[in-house]
Formats: structure tokens, sequence, C-alpha cells
């Protein structure tokens, strides 16, 4: 009779709504059902209702099997087609449905949902009918099916031969897959731990707080106000458990789990299931890559415009949310909602713009002091002794720089180079270059402790990677081997050592040969640069006559970057990822094409700067013994005034072009394939057809992503870090050109992820991976180069040694502007004109500037006089000079390596007050799943009580 009571008060099957189902759950794995606590109040002893019950729960089961048989199709075939309208091919739970309930209209319009408008669309997969891989597929969707998935299909409405399958995980699939992947939850709101502080400090914070009262809000903050979604989840989280259920925050199930988190189950569920009988026939990427499916992507949540203001009527969607307040270029001076991007692309690409924000901010203060240098040397000008000297050199003829068609030339005649050099060569330049190789390092160490930070609140700090899956292409090359994973214990492919040493060297043989590839082009340029001179020399015009060497050094360049865009197109990923050996997992391929790719990138960008700061007039020979390339061209010299000017040049139109390309590649090309695809919509269509589309049509019609993923966003962002720091001492106003790119960058970017590309599926990650390393390698290289570009490249040492030796100081132990009078005389060789080859002797002999032939002319370098014992011979300075250069670097490299080190020494790599935090957390977390528990049975006890029922020796 308790029993007959029991059941009821327990909703029939057939009545089962999606409220009812809450209450009564099968679980088909451990053959329990939950009751409502409504069945505790009988007067049936409750552990006989449960005997009672598991015997039931049987049958429960074969009636949900026998009514997925009935209504699961067996095959893909047309029969599930409806073209124009959404008709469902879903799986019992959506046949369980109370056929008198109201369907939002809303829902069933928006293509966000199946046809009958709760069901939420969390995955789509497309394919043709013309594919000829339908077996597979089939095979795939009833296994889909058979995991608990719903599904929907509908043909394109611009192409009949394009079919959508649209899935949706009910919240049994959700939560047993939650349990499965560890995906942590919020179930308790956060009790923050203030530390004690004495009363003095609390004034001081009091009257700091009273004062910022008075000053105006900070306007890059976001309104969180007007913005109600960008409020933090201040809870603390726990992997999901079904058990458990109880303890978590649930104010509906159906938006329980966000749609990133959904997406993120379905596609764990569809790399899983299987397609064809055989070890390795599982998962959608194998499918993806042997063409059964076309695309797989998850949607986006509506349009990411809306006819009303957000501010008014509030935001239309997460994606109208992210343009407004992250995307538009209305907002290109707030912070970035870093919080809503994880919520919506997921950690991985969160991690992104964490990192490409954190960089932006650091780039103010180098941008700040870069400027001050420029600005320094700009008030500094008019005081420079170098200078006046070189501009007041009238007098002074200064040889030819080329061969016959160069005319001589007067000193006075470089004034403005002179100047210019001035402006990026000048007393703070030392500073400059010890102040950014510390700023890289400061810049790594507080990245990981943002890091930490980030990961903290994004729940990162316990997350492990899965076990990846092997690559179908190492699976297919290595088949015929295999040995057990230690780890699994399963069989699998297994390279040989001998195979892998084989391979690496065959793929380092070809990295070196692009790298050679690369180096022979830059021969290539500096043979342009070298005829070009005399060419632009005997110019008619007037204008690139007087300025042959500025004009080469400009084409060149120009040149240059053409060059590297090529290569680049042509050989980077192609031939990168064809001697790239073959990894066994998917992060592995990843890291070591990663690799690979940046170090041609690398060199294919840098060799060109490299050549012209080391290289350029540093082995010319002298008048009358000029070394010569191939033994026909005179290498070129350096411009009078000196070689930082050329690599000035360099930087600066290589920088600005290459930022300007990647932006307009980045953007620029997407918008251009999107309009025309809505081009020929609207043709065929009319202007109302783009209204008229479903979501999935429209996301279908957008770009995929990268199929590297982040790769070229990090490289771009990595190759500027490194012309920031490798060669900023030759160019203080890099990171201020950085901090203006970076600035559209991130508008640029958030702009393309939010309307240009399908949305891409979440993805975990806990930092940036392999970028971290390449980052720190590239601070350490550039503490070394800007030391030899200190050193080598410009005169800041010849100048010191000048002061202190042989000025007018020499001996006083200062170095102020009067002690560098006469540097420029000093600096300079004397030459017979008479001593000429034949092959280098300029074709006009200076009789303009004297009336007669001239005698003599001068060189930059440090020679004897040609009527010396040895003409022609280094001097006593030009050894002094060489040693002052190379203690120089020594004593920069090991100065600069240790206040790195020490730096890194004393930023500890996690805050403190975060540790305390983790700490505090973990411990309440312990109480609070304690005291749930504990309140659970108290409460289980006190009806028991009520309904007359006690049991002897309970706990508690």
């Amino acid at each position: 009779a308790g029993f007959s009571t029991a059941l009821s008060q327990t909703p029939s099957i057939s009545s089962i709504s999606s409220e009812g189902r809450e209450d009564l759950q099968v679980n088909q794995l451990e053959t329990q059902i939950w009751i409502k606590p409504d069945i505790q109040k009988t007067d049936v002893d409750f552990s006989e209702i449960l005997n009672a019950i598991q015997e039931i729960a049987k049958d429960v089961n074969i009636f949900f099997d026998e009514l997925e048989g009935v209504n699961s199709p067996s095959k893909d075939d047309d029969s599930l087609l409806h073209h124009g309208n959404l008709t469902s091919t879903s799986d019992d739970a959506s046949r369980l449905e109370v056929v008198g309930e109201e369907v939002p209209d809303k829902n069933k319009t928006n293509g966000l949902y199946f046809r009958d408008g709760k069901c939420r669309i969390d995955y789509i997969l497309v394919y043709r009918k013309s594919n000829p891989q339908t077996e597979k597929r089939e095979v795939f969707e009833r296994n889909i099916r058979a995991e608990g998935l719903q599904m929907e299909k509908e043909s394109s409405l611009t192409n009949s031969d394009i079919i959508f399958v649209k899935l949706h995980a009910p919240w049994e699939v959700l939560g047993k897959y939650a349990e499965l992947m560890n995906v942590r939850m919020p179930f308790r709101r956060k009790i923050y731990y203030l530390h004690r502080r004495y009363k003095f400090m609390n004034r001081i914070e009091k009257q700091i707080s009273r004062f910022r009262g008075w000053l105006p809000r900070k306007p890059m903050k976001l309104d969180k106000e007007t913005l109600p979604d960008l409020e933090e989840n201040d809870c603390y989280t726990a992997p999901f458990s079904q058990q458990r259920i109880h303890h978590f925050i649930i104010h509906n199930k159906d938006t329980f789990f966000n749609n990133a988190t959904r997406s993120r189950i379905v596609h764990h569920i569809l790399q899983r299931v299987k397609y064809e009988e055989g070890k390795n026939k599982i998962g959608l990427n194998r499918l993806l890559s042997n063409g059964s499916y076309e695309a797989a992507f998850p949607l986006h949540e509506g349009s990411y415009r809306s006819k009303n203001s957000i501010k008014t009527h509030g935001a239309e969607n997460h994606r109208h949310l992210l343009y407004e307040c992250w995307a538009s270029w209305g907002v290109w001076y707030k912070y970035q909602p870093l919080d809503l991007v994880r919520r919506y692309f997921g950690e991985k690409i969160g991690l992104y713009f964490a990192w490409l924000g954190w960089y932006t901010g650091m780039l103010f203060p180098a941008a700040f002091i870069g400027l001050f240098v420029f600005l320094y040397g700009v008030t500094t000008l008019n005081h420079c002794q170098v200078s006046k000297e070189v501009c007041q050199a009238t007098d002074i003829i200064m040889c030819p720089i080329c061969d016959k068609y160069c005319p001589f030339m007067r000193l006075s005649d470089s004034c403005i180079y002179a100047k210019v050099t001035h402006l990026f060569d000048n007393g703070a330049t030392v500073f400059f270059a010890v102040f950014m190789a510390v700023w890289a390092t400061v810049f790594l160490e507080f990245w990981k402790r943002r890091r930490a930070v980030i990961a903290y609140d994004w729940d990162l700090i316990d997350w492990e990677e899965e076990e990846e899956e092997i690559r179908p292409q190492f699976e297919a090359k290595y088949s015929k081997k295999e040995r057990m994973n230690p780890i699994s214990g399963k069989p699998e492919p297994y390279q040989a050592f001998a195979d892998k040493c084989s391979r690496l060297i065959v793929s380092a043989s070809g990295i070196f040969f692009m790298i050679c590839v690369v180096i022979a082009a830059v021969f290539g340029i500096v043979i342009y640069r070298v005829v070009t001179v005399s060419t632009f020399a005997a110019f008619k015009w007037a204008l690139i006559r007087n300025n042959s060497q500025v004009a080469t050094t400009g084409t060149a360049v120009c040149i240059n970057f053409c060059i590297i865009m090529l290569l680049n197109v042509v050989t980077s990923e192609t031939l990168i990822i064809f001697f790239t050996e073959q990894p066994r997992t998917e992060s592995e391929w990843e890291n070591s094409f990663t690799l690979k790719m940046f170090l041609f990138q690398f060199v294919n960008l840098n060799s060109s700067t490299f050549y012209i700061a080391f290289f350029l007039g540093r082995f010319t020979g002298h008048p009358g013994a000029y070394l010569r390339l191939i033994n026909r061209w005179r290498l070129e010299e350096c411009h009078p005034s000196g070689c930082l000017i050329d690599l000035c040049m360099q930087m600066g139109i290589i920088m600005v072009l290459k930022q300007t390309w990647n932006n307009f590649m980045e953007l620029g090309y997407p918008l251009i394939q999107n309009w025309w695809t809505r081009r020929k919509l609207r043709q065929e269509y009319g202007t109302q057809g783009k209204t008229t589309f479903p979501q999935w049509e429209k996301d279908y019609n957008l770009q995929p992503m990268n199929a590297y993923g982040l790769f070229d966003e990090y490289l771009e962002m990595i190759l500027q870090f490194g012309f920031t720091t490798i060669f900023v001492a030759a160019f203080p106003l890099a990171p201020l050109l950085a901090l203006l790119n970076n600035i559209i960058e991130i508008r640029l970017d958030a702009y393309k992820f939010v309307t240009q590309w399908r949305r891409p599926l979440a993805s975990r990650a806990k930092d940036i991976g392999i970028w971290y390393g390449i980052l720190e390698g590239i601070g350490i290289l550039s503490v070394i180069t800007n030391a030899f570009v200190i050193a080598v490249t410009s005169d800041f040492i010849p100048r010191l040694v000048y002061a202190y030796k042989y000025g007018p100081c020499a001996g006083q132990g200062e170095a102020g502007q009067k002690c560098m009078v006469g540097y420029v005389n000093a600096s300079l060789s004397v030459f017979l004109v008479s001593d000429f080859e034949n092959r280098s002797e300029p074709t006009s002999n200076g009789s303009e500037f004297s009336g007669s032939p001239l005698k003599y002319c001068r060189y930059r370098d440090y020679r004897d006089p040609p009527h010396s014992p040895v003409p022609y011979g280094y001097t006593l300075q030009f050894w002094h000079v060489l040693a002052a250069r190379l203690a120089f670097i020594i004593v920069f490299e090991h100065l600069v390596f240790c206040i790195k080190h020490l730096i890194s020494y004393l930023i500890p790599d996690l805050p403190k007050d975060l540790r305390d935090r983790m700490r505090r957390e973990k411990y309440l977390i312990q109480e609070m799943m304690y005291e749930a528990e504990l309140e659970r049975l108290q409460k289980e006890r006190k009806e028991r009580k009520k309904n007359g029922k006690s049991y002897h020796n309970e706990w508690p």
C-alpha cells in the first residue's frame, strides 16, 4: 500500500515535461532514478521504495531504448531533409515534451534553436550530398544519436547540395560529459578575506579613497552599470558532479552551461565517435580531413548589430555586447572585457588578447622613454658640437663614395644627415638601450604574474590537458609498427629512433636551405645597392644626383620589403610544412612548426637589418685599395655622417610598411571576401535575402578561422617585439610605432573575430605556449645586438675615446660638448688623390671647389697620412677605439644580464596576495562542501523524524 502511495505521487512517464524531467532523471549507466522530495514523506520504508523502484528502472530504460529505436532514423538519407523548414529528427527527449506548452516564436525564427524553439543549437556540421563518403557519415551520425545528442538537418537556401546538420546536447548528456571532462562550475558565492591592517594604514587608505572620489571616473574603464553582463562571477567553482548537483548554483538548467561550454562538450563527444569499423576510425577531425564533412563550427549568438542603443535597451546577445564594448572603434581607449571574451571565445583566445593587452600596456613606458630620447636629441641639436663642426666644414672635401661617377663633396653638404643622426644617436641612447633590456625582462616577469592571476580567475590553475590523440598523418605513416602506450596501456603506432633522427636531419637541412635562400636575397640587395649608387650619382635630376646614397637606401629598403613578403607567401607555409617532421601529437607538431616558421620569418625580416647594422661600411678598405665584390663591384660605404642613418631608414620603412600590410591582410582580405559573398546573395535573392537567412547560413558564409589558429596573430606580434627590442638603440621611436599599431591591432582583431570569422571552438589553455620561450630568447638576443649597435654602429665609443684621450679635456676626466672640439677633423683621414686606382678615379678633378685640381681628400677612418713611413696604416687611436668597443660590449652585456637575472629573482611568479587567496579558497571550499553535505543530511534526518522513522547510531 505504501509503495502504491509512492507511485501515485510520481508523475507518469507519458506526461513528463521538460520541467518534470528535472525531477525525474533516469541514469542509464547507474540505473538509478531520482524522486521528488514528496515521495520521502510517505509512511513506507525508504529502502523498500528504492528497492522496488530499481526493479522498474530496467523497464524505464527498455522504454527509452525502444522509443529511441523507433524515432531515431537508422540512415542519413534525404527523408530527413525539409527544404525551407526546420524539421526535427531529435531523439526521445524532444518527443517527451508536453504538446500543450507554448513555444517562443522568437526562438523559432532567430536560427539559434530547433523547430520546437527550446532545443538550442550547440554545433553545426556541413556536408554536400554529392560527397561520396555517405556510408561513413551515416555510421557517424547514428553513433552521435546513440550518445544522446539530438539532431536536425536542413538543406541550404542558396545551394541544395549543401546540408546543415544541427546538434543539440540535452541536460543529461551535458551533465554526464561535464563530469567526465572535469568542467568547473560555480557552487557558492565568494567570501573575501581581508588581511589584518594597522590603524595607521587604514586611515591612509581612507584618505586616499576620499581623494579618489573627488577625481573624475577613469575613462578607460567599462561602464558596468549600463552593461550588467560584464559583472564578474564572484563564485567558487568545483568540478561538476551529478551526485552533488545540489551543491551547485543552478537557476536554470538551460543556461547553467554557457554556449561556449556546451559547444566544447559537443566537440568532445564528436571527437570520440566512431565512423567506421577499425581501431583508429574515430573522430570528427578525420572526417573533416577526408572530406566527409566540409565544415564544423559553433554558431554565433545572433547578429552583432541592433537598431536600439545598448545603453537604453541593453545588449541583444553576447555577440552584440562584444561588438559594442570591444570590437567597435568608438571604445579604442577602453580596457578589454577579457571575462566576456573568455566566456564567448574560450580561454585560449582570451589569453591571446590578455597577452596582447598586457604587451600594449607595457609599451606605454617604453614609448614614452623612446620619445623622450628623441626629444632630447631635438632640444640638444643646436648645442651638439659634432653637428656644428660638420655643418661648418666647408673647407673639408670628402672623397667620392663610388667609382667614377660619384663626385667630390664638401662635408658640410651632409649637415642635415648629421643633425638627423644626432636625434637618434645622442647621450641618452645608452641609457635607453639599458632600459629596454630591463624592460623586456620586467615585461616577461610581470606577464607571468598577470597570467597567474588570469589562470586563477578563469579556473586554469589545476587544469591539465587531456592526453592528446595521435595525428592521422603519424598514424598512417607508422601504423605497421606498434608498441604499448605506458599511460593508456593500449597499442599505438611507433616511430623508430633511427627514422626520427633521419627526419630531424632532413628537417634541419631544409630549414638551413631556406635560410640560405634568404641570405641569397640579401646578397642580391647588396649588389643592387652597390650598382645603383653609381647610377643615381649620374642621374639627370639634381635632387636624386645630390642625394644618391639616400635614394639608394630608400629604394633598396622598399625592394627588400617586397622580397620579404614574397618569400613569406611563396616559400614559408608550404615548405615549412613539408620540412616539418612527423610528431606524434598535434601540440608537438604545432610547436615544431611554430619554431621553424618563426626562425624563417625572423631571418627573412631581419637579415638585411643585420647587414646594415654590422657589415655596411666595415670592410670597404680605403681609397686606393678598395675591397670589391667578386673583384668587380666596390663595397658600399657609409654616409659621411655615419651608418646609423641607413639603419634608421631600414627599420622605420620596414616597420611601417609591414604593419600596414599586415593590418590590411588581416581585415581587408576577409572584408573583401565576405562582401563578394553578400553581393552574390543580393543578386540572387534581392536586398531582403540576407535578413531571411538563418544564423547557420550566415555563419557558413563567413570566413573560417585560420587553419593554424592564433599562429599568425602571435607571429606578427612576436616579430614586432623583436623589432622593438633588438635594434632599439638605433631607432628609439620603434616602441612608439609599435604602441600605435597595437592600439589599432586589438580592435582589428576583435572586429575580425566578432564580425568576419565564424565562431571558433572555445579551447582551453594555461599559457601562450612556446611563444614565451621565444620571447625570452629575443630578450637575450636584444642585449647582445644593442651592445654591438652602440659599440660598432654608432659613434658613441669614438666620441668617448676622443673626449677622454685626445680632445681638449684629455686627462681631466670630463666629457662635455666643449671636450668634443676638433672631433670631426680627428675622425677623418687624408688621402692623396693621385693614388686612386684607374677604375675608381672620379671623372671630375675637384677644380670646382678651389679653382685648381684637388690634391687631397678626406675619408672616415683612423689611418696614417700618405707621406708617413707606413702610408695608410692604422693609427694608435684606431686601436684605442677598438679596445674601447670590445670593453664596452663585455661590460654592457654582463651588467645588463646581471640586472635581468636580479629582476627575475626578485619578482616572484605568483603574487603573494594571490597565493594567500588560493590557500584560503582551498580551505573554504572544503569547509563549504562539508557544511553543504552536513546540511543535507540533517535535513533528511529531520524529515525522517517528522515521518516517524528513526535509526540508531545515525551520523551526525
